[in-house]
């Protein structure tokens, strides 16, 4: 039996962990030759992918419409195609791409271009609903996004979205969303045993909201994952946001926390990012970690949590004791 969870009082069932689609949409540019893709990649491999994902009883997969420019979106909707009442579609909208250069453009948050951008990712996903419709601009002021509610419940009504929420690392913002949105259901943060985001969890907690934990690896951090990346990889020229990562390797400071939390983790036979998992899902009920996936042989490994359930209450105290000091309000990397 697969592990699931609410997804807020949507009250739609998902299954535990989700399957995050960032990584299958391949390269994309932002300005000064900024990659915010994960490089090249083999699209017959994610479709593939993608059906492992089903196989191990996944059933969330969430996506946007800038990565890759539409790409994953693309590629999410070939693989979901004849498969798509198995699946929970998660999309997002805000940030502007040009499909045939692989450019970000910018950002726009008007009720008009949350219209046309659903629209658009409808097309790329073959699909005639998308289950969650996420805000995608992290430090959009509160007013700005209280102005889309109306437009977004006009869309549930529509039968074009079942639910939405707003993937944003700031609590205050989370509850104001909530607190307007009658059919805002969940709130994506940043969320791993590195990055514990408590206030945006109590916020979840207070409205009823699913947590979707973006970076729930640290970024393949907590993967052990040694290896150099590419100058088109999001994490071989970071950005200020990104600790984990400085030129393509990991930040010494934070694989030596990794070290220091290993056995910890992996005290029941799991892997390391078996256990990262497994601690997140002892973190909160209201936890869905959505780890990124892009070849069969991750999502072989990943969702084998599911069946392996949440860290033991023993390992996650043993954590949490190793971690004290960076479960203060600003932990400094």
């Amino acid at each position: 039996m697969t592990m699931t969870r609410k997804l807020g009082r949507s009250g739609i069932e998902v299954s535990a962990l989700g399957m995050g689609c960032w990584a299958i949409g391949g390269p994309l540019w932002g300005d000064g030759g900024q990659p915010f893709g994960w490089g090249e990649v083999d699209d017959d491999e994610s479709v593939r992918t993608i059906h492992a994902a089903l196989d191990a009883g996944v059933t969330l997969f969430d996506t946007a419409s800038n990565y890759g420019a539409g790409h994953s979106e693309r590629i999410l909707g070939r693989a979901l195609a004849g498969r798509r009442d198995r699946a929970v579609i998660a999309t997002k909208f805000g940030n502007r791409a040009d499909e045939a250069s692989r450019r970000w453009t910018g950002t726009d948050a008007s009720p008009a271009y949350c219209v046309q951008s659903l629209e658009e990712s409808l097309r790329r996903l073959g699909t005639d609903h998308v289950d969650l419709y996420q805000l995608h601009i992290n430090d959009l002021p509160a007013t700005a996004a209280l102005d889309l509610v109306d437009t977004l419940e006009d869309l549930v009504g529509q039968g074009k979205i079942r639910a939405y929420g707003w993937s944003t690392d700031n609590p205050a913002s989370a509850a104001a969303f909530a607190q307007a949105g009658p059919h805002c259901a969940a709130i994506q943060h940043d969320q791993s045993v590195l990055l514990d985001n408590a206030a945006t969890l109590a916020v979840c907690e207070a409205y009823d909201l699913a947590s979707l934990n973006r970076g729930p690896l640290a970024m393949g951090l907590l993967t052990g994952s040694t290896r150099a990346v590419g100058r088109d990889d999001v994490r071989g020229m970071a950005p200020e946001w990104l600790v984990w990562f400085t030129d393509g390797r990991p930040t010494p400071a934070w694989a030596a926390r990794v070290e220091q939390i290993r056995a910890a983790l992996t005290a029941d036979g799991r892997t390391l990012g078996q256990g990262a998992l497994g601690w997140l899902l002892a973190r909160s009920p209201r936890t869905v970690p959505i780890p990124g996936c892009r070849t069969v042989a991750q999502a072989a490994e990943n969702f084998a949590t599911l069946a392996l359930g949440p860290l033991p209450d023993d390992a996650y105290a043993e954590v949490e004791r190793l971690l004290a000091d960076l479960r203060q309000p600003s932990p400094v990397g």
